[in-house]
């Protein structure tokens, strides 16, 4: 080891720049983190180079800021990154690229590596005295490159990336085997065929030829000095927050939500700084991190009261504010940009006009109405015209109206279906990418020439219930993957026992094994309205770890051993081996506790079919007893969470059915079957006792999941709801709200104590996972259940979050193999922790667009005199302009305004007949008064109108559903559905009816959508195709829509 010296400048926090020595040690046992190393290299980390590759890439320091998005694509393997390029990156970069980074490092599937140079004894090269910056690190990664390749004998190649033709020419000739190229060459010589690279290229090297460019004049002012702004925030002055625009005023209305530790000096905070206007929005996208600073309080302004509609992402509607002001403030830097990949889409003609003030530069505007337009530089704009395309943020000077970005690719033509549905997995940053070939490699195979089987060893390991326990699932008809199953039985001494068993996932996926780095990835299943997209791979998913019927699996089990009066005596975890007599669904269960006919039921339970009557019968029997002994337990245990505090909510919200049919939106519920709530009491219950078990085994360091108090001020609009009906919400605890809502019933209307529960769940906070080590003992609850500790344990098929604590619980009980590792530490499973928070999230958003989407094509080409397109629909909020309304006939929701674009409102005949006039609108507390030269008419809350939904449609945005006044008047056809005789569609059939529909077009169209898509379709089609299903594909969604009501 060799001792050195460097010397740093660095700036102090007040800004000032000192010179700084600093010891520098150079070893010359550097790992190289290549396979083809020959020098027994202790080469150990997530990512190594392959072996399998004509040549190694170093990409030198500007190319590493300026492209690692090319670096990023999973064709171009064999990337060595200098430890030089890296701390560029750090320093240089900016924090979103040096993560992007940091994650292409961590992920062994890209087969990269870092090589730290700079402590390489033959590699490092001194500064010398007078040398730029740029200079000495274009000669160190020259350097790296030269010590590799003669590191590995000349094995392989080593190409150099550079933009400085200088470098090219001094450095290219210099070394037999390191040739130094810059990237278009590298690009054309080496990826010919990889025509998404070269369209990014040009995009980015558009990008960067803009980038600095000078207009003169600032459309912005300059963002503070970070030193300033930390300060800043430090003595109150600034505060920092995450900057969330509205959608439905996105010109004119932003919010920054204040870090809990922000804090102004002169206020104390409650709630939101709102951001009025682009001029004090300064650039700020929605998502970023950024510092606002307060406007004085005469300046404050209040929120919108009214209802907007959105243009192509403008405003159609004057500013009406609320009477209540809030803190208003202005951004004054960006801490952190949290720039994604943007769906975009030209307007009609926006391509010349664009043009006109920069020559090759086109606007175009994002799918989200949030995002401002972008203007890349591309020279397919004619071609794509129709098209959705994704785009990327690069930068916002000031001197720019609009930020500048690059084009990425395209994903179809705009309307169609697939497209549609590429669009809104872009949009919430969700890869569904096909499994590769290394993963299903490392899996095993369950085919009729090589069946799987279980390993003796590790049925000697495992406690074996397939003679002991009678072990049924019960399941929504459609479902593959089985997760849990459960079993009940009467013990020698007269007490009961209760056993939840899950799929052993973790037997099959090893810890940092390909699957589970993908799984970790993915994080979730993703369910849309018409297919899914699996965390695991099916041989997993849909076989060996679903608890199938009849066939012999790997369980963690969960045992406890109940009294008569249903209290636990003792709990017992491990890994089991089961076999589940009987895989029934919902109804069936259901009508075995019912008393259904026997006939019936049999008929109903498929491994009963075939049996002589008296077996048949007596097996009907052990049936009817477990289940009515499941569901006994379940009262019990739901009554005691119910008397702490227990809500129904979340089960109530994704419950939706008016009658016996299946609806679309999932606002207004029905009253689930009692087993619904029996399996999941029962998964809540075994969630609650592995959370205590890891919790105890591992204070510091265990995956919970905690449901925080929701903020008072979001109850308002609860609350004057629950007024206009005479009710009184109390929501100083979740037992005192539960209790309040319980009161909340009109006999006369059974969709207010509904809507009121809706409401209710709109106000929570959303539950998150948390590492144990990341919050004081008093936060761990989960406010909704009523429980002091609770996480996921039951779904480890479909939840990652499930995987790990598997792991936990398994490294809890003393469990030690290869499979049980893989149980990390606090910052590292905190980090984790948030990646599935967000993953979570982007599975539910695009879930629910999903179904939007649905809902809207389902009325592309209905005429509005149809039938189907008149409903019954009922106000829930006021506005200062109209009014928000439920659809209980199909769970959609909407703005109806009472005052047109002309400034005329409505009135209402005594006939019933609807027309416009001059007049006024008044808001009061519990209703919307029309007052024109006519009369006046009331519009209240919970009142029932007769509206008629049609399509509105977007060039660039999601299209949308509108709402129009028929009658001041109930729907009458709706009111007698209400009653029991429905005549709304299914889900299942608006999806076939959709997807019915989008496939003759697509059929009648083939030459020409083929022709319009060329070559991108195949690839399109492989990454965002439907994934296989069962035949009705819409039931994996409505098993879904089922379990979560085990989803607290």
């Amino acid at each position: 080891m060799i001792k050195t010296e460097k010397h740093l400048r660095l700036k102090t926090g007040t800004g000032r720049t000192v010179r700084v020595v600093r010891e520098h040690y150079l070893r010359d046992d550097v790992s190289c983190n290549s396979r083809l190393c020959m020098a027994d290299c202790t080469n150990e980390g997530p990512g190594l180079l392959p072996k399998d590759v004509t040549h190694y890439v170093v990409p030198d320091c500007q190319v590493t800021r300026d492209y690692l998005e090319i670096l990023e694509f999973p064709e171009i393997r064999g990337v060595l990154f200098t430890g030089t390029a890296v701390h560029s990156m750090q320093h240089q970069g900016g924090r979103r690229a040096y993560n992007r980074l940091r994650t292409l490092l961590r992920d062994p599937r890209q087969e990269c590596a870092v090589f730290a140079n700079e402590f390489q004894q033959y590699a490092y090269c001194p500064r010398e005295h007078g040398e730029t910056l740029e200079k000495w690190q274009s000669r160190s990664t020259y350097k790296a490159a030269e010590w590799y390749y003669n590191h590995l004998a000349g094995q392989i190649p080593v190409v150099v990336l550079s933009e400085d033709p200088q470098i090219q020419e001094e450095y290219g000739p210099m070394t037999p085997g390191v040739f130094v190229v810059n990237m278009g060459e590298y690009l054309n010589n080496f990826w010919p065929d990889l025509q998404p690279a070269q369209d990014i290229y040009e995009s980015l090297v558009a990008g960067l030829q803009e980038k600095g460019k000078s207009t003169g004049s600032k459309e912005y002012r300059d963002y503070l000095p970070v030193e300033v702004v930390e300060a800043g925030i430090k003595s109150g002055r600034y505060l920092r927050g995450n900057f969330q625009v509205n959608k439905h005023r996105a010109q004119q209305e932003a919010f920054v939500r204040m870090a809990s530790s922000s804090g102004g000096k002169d206020v104390e905070l409650h709630t939101d700084v709102i951001v009025v206007g682009m001029a004090l929005r300064n650039r700020a996208v929605h998502g970023d991190t950024v510092a606002v600073e307060l406007l004085p309080r005469s300046e404050w302004r209040g929120r919108s009261t009214a209802i907007t509609e959105n243009t192509e992402g403008v405003s159609s509607e004057t500013e009406e504010e609320s009477n209540s002001v809030m803190p208003t403030g202005k951004v004054v830097a960006v801490m952190q940009r949290n720039w994604r990949d943007y769906v975009c889409s030209f307007a009609e003609d926006e391509e010349t006009q664009g043009q006109k003030k920069n020559p090759g530069k086109v606007l175009v505007i994002p799918y989200d109405y949030r995002i401002p337009k972008i203007r890349i530089s591309t020279r397919q704009a004619d071609q794509l015209k129709d098209h959705r395309i994704v785009v990327r943020l690069d930068s916002w000077e000031a001197d720019s109206q609009y930020p500048n970005g690059h084009f990425v690719r395209s994903l179809g033509r705009s309307g169609d279906l697939e497209t549609e549905t590429a669009a809104l997995l872009v949009e919430n940053s969700i890869s569904v990418a096909p499994f590769s070939e290394g993963q299903v490699k490392e899996l095993p195979t369950n085919t009729e020439e090589s069946p799987w089987v279980m390993q003796p060893e590790e049925v000697a390991r495992r406690r074996d219930l397939r003679h002991t326990h009678l072990i049924f699932s019960i399941d929504p008809v459609g479902c593959e993957d089985v997760d849990d199953t459960l079993s009940i039985r009467k013990l020698p001494n007269g007490h009961l026992e209760l056993g939840v068993h899950i799929a052993d996932v973790t037997y099959f996926v090893s810890p940092n094994s390909l699957t589970d780095l993908e799984a970790k990835a993915r994080a979730t299943t993703v369910y849309l309205a018409d297919r899914r997209y699996d965390m695991l791979p099916s041989i997993l998913s849909a076989d060996l770890c679903s608890l199938l019927g009849g066939v012999d699996r790997y369980a963690m089990s969960v045992l406890w051993e109940l009294d008569n009066n249903y209290e636990v005596l003792d709990v017992w975890y491990g890994r089991t081996i089961i076999k589940s007599a009987y895989k029934m669904f919902y109804e069936a269960a259901q009508a075995v506790h019912d008393r259904r006919p026997e006939e019936e039921l049999i008929q109903s339970i498929p491994e009963l079919h075939g049996l002589d009557t008296d077996t048949a019968r007596n097996r009907l029997e052990q049936i009817r007893w477990a289940v009515d002994s499941l569901m006994d337990i379940a009262d019990h245990l739901r009554a005691g969470r119910l008397r702490e505090g227990g809500l129904e909510l979340e089960g109530v919200e994704v419950q939706v059915q008016l009658g016996d049919s299946k609806e679309i939106e999932k606002l207004v519920p029905k009253q689930p079957l009692a087993v619904h709530e029996t399996v999941a009491e029962c998964m809540i219950f075994a969630n609650h006792w592995v959370a205590k078990r890891i919790a105890e085994a591992f204070p510091n360091y265990a995956l919970l999941r905690h449901h925080p108090l929701p903020r008072q001020e979001h109850f308002e609009s609860l609350v004057e709801c629950a007024k206009a009906q005479g009710f009184s919400v109390d929501t100083s605890s979740n037992k005192a709200l539960a209790e309040s809502l319980d009161k909340c019933v009109n006999k006369d209307d059974p969709v207010v104590n509904k809507l009121l529960r809706t409401l209710a769940t709109q106000a929570m906070s959303n539950a998150q996972y948390f590492s144990t080590g990341s919050l004081p003992r008093d936060q761990y609850f989960h406010y909704g259940l009523a429980l002091d500790l609770y996480t996921h344990f039951t779904s480890p098929i479909r939840r990652y979050a499930d995987v790990i604590v598997h792991r936990l619980l398994l490294a809890a009980i003393g469990v030690e193999d290869e499979r049980s590792a893989g149980v990390v530490k606090n910052q590292e499973l905190e980090e984790l922790s948030q990646h599935i928070n967000n993953r979570n999230r982007a599975a539910q958003h695009a879930q629910r667009a999903s179904t939007e989407l649905f809902q809207t094509l389902y009325f592309k080409d209905k005429d509005p005199e149809d039938e189907c397109c008149m409903a019954d629909a009922v106000i829930f909020s006021l506005r200062a302009n109209g009014v928000l309304l439920f659809v209980p006939k199909y769970g959609v929701k909407g703005p109806l305004y009472l005052k047109d674009k002309d400034g005329l409102v409505v009135h209402v005949e005594k006939d019933g007949a609807v027309s416009y006039t001059s007049g006024t609108l008044n808001r009061k507390q519990f209703e919307v008064v029309a007052q024109s030269t006519k009369g006046s008419t009331s519009f209240r809350l919970f009142q029932h109108l007769t509206v008629r939904m049609s399509l509105q449609k977007s060039r660039a945005h999601p299209q949308t559903l509108t709402f129009t006044l028929v009658a001041a008047k109930p729907y009458k056809p709706d009111l007698e559905r209400v009653k029991g005789e429905s005549s709304a569609p299914a889900r299942t059939d608006v999806v076939k009816e959709v997807k019915s529909s989008s496939a003759d077009t697509s059929a009648s169209q083939s030459s020409d959508t083929t022709a319009a898509m060329g070559s991108e379709f195949p690839e399109l089609l492989c990454e965002y195709g439907q994934s296989r299903s069962c035949d009705t594909l819409y039931g994996l969604m409505e098993g879904f829509r089922e379990m979560s009501l085990a989803e607290a």
